[in-house]
């Protein structure tokens, strides 16, 4: 890519690398803090970079809860001292917010300026064929990173309302929006796609993977109302389609920075 062109890179920030999932709205500060000084580097290196991050605690137990993903359903009950769907869908987006917020903190301390494009105020539909114009992403000044997140957002009745998967974002910002050579994604607690179940010791690093191969993950559906693994898998391959370079890394300071740089990194890299 000549260097007359902006290079930009999407980021996707997992819920699970940003929180406890297994406790309600509990942030990773210290991890977070990394994760802004890693992006702050890529800022100074020159690139333009894009940031999709998930919902963890912030939005996945209640949402759950609530059942928001599936829909209107004046008949659920979710408790959590909440008393409707509309009222679930206010709290986790306040939820949201507030895990964006922290995010953006720690961003504005490394000296990186950020806009945040909540997809409620811009989208309608969820799934990858959701309604909304990507173009925002692209008009940017170099230094300032567009952030946008996993969300509640309104659908057509009778549905009303579902949930946007940061990587439906991931996958439609990275292939609309101009100059976008590279996708991270940047996980939690896994160096990328595993030949076997994490928590297994004999697991090895799949240095790359493609549709068809195997592919062992978990999908807690107890607490996740988005695909986990799967949808992310499904999702950077269709990109990697489109002629861009994916991969999944550790969301380590270190690792975010070379990947993002293009440079080699322990991961594994996305084929179509």
């Amino acid at each position: 890519m000549g260097k007359d062109v902006a290079e930009r890179v999407v980021i996707k920030l997992g819920g699970g690398l940003l929180t406890d999932k297994s406790s309600l709205c509990t942030a990773k500060y210290e991890v977070i803090a990394e994760i802004a000084i890693a992006i702050a580097e890529l800022v100074r290196r020159g690139i333009f970079v894009i940031i999709v991050h998930g919902a963890g605690s912030f939005g996945h137990l209640k949402a759950k809860s609530w059942q928001l993903h599936l829909g209107r359903n004046d008949e659920i009950s979710g408790g959590m001292e909440l008393k409707s769907q509309d009222e679930a869908i206010s709290s986790v987006r306040r939820d949201m917010d507030e895990l964006n917020e922290i995010l953006v903190a720690e961003l504005s301390r490394n000296g990186v300026a950020s806009t945040i494009h909540p997809p409620r105020e811009w989208v309608v539909g969820s799934g990858v064929g959701f309604k909304g114009d990507v173009s925002r992403f692209a008009t940017s000044r170099c230094g300032q990173v567009p952030i946008t997140f996993g969300d509640v957002v309104t659908c057509d009745p009778p549905v009303d309302f579902g949930i946007l998967s940061g990587d439906d974002l991931v996958y439609r910002i990275g292939t609309e929006v101009p100059g976008v050579s590279r996708i991270i994604f940047a996980m939690g607690d896994v160096d990328g796609i595993m030949s076997g179940l994490p928590e297994d010791d004999t697991s090895l690093l799949l240095n790359s993977w493609r549709p068809g191969e195997a592919l062992i993950g978990e999908h807690h559906s107890n607490i996740d109302v988005t695909g986990g693994i799967f949808l992310k898998s499904e999702r950077a391959s269709q990109a990697a389609a489109n002629g861009i370079e994916v991969m999944m890394i550790k969301g380590l300071r270190e690792r975010i920075i070379a990947a993002g740089s293009g440079e080699d990194c322990v991961g594994t890299k996305i084929f179509a």
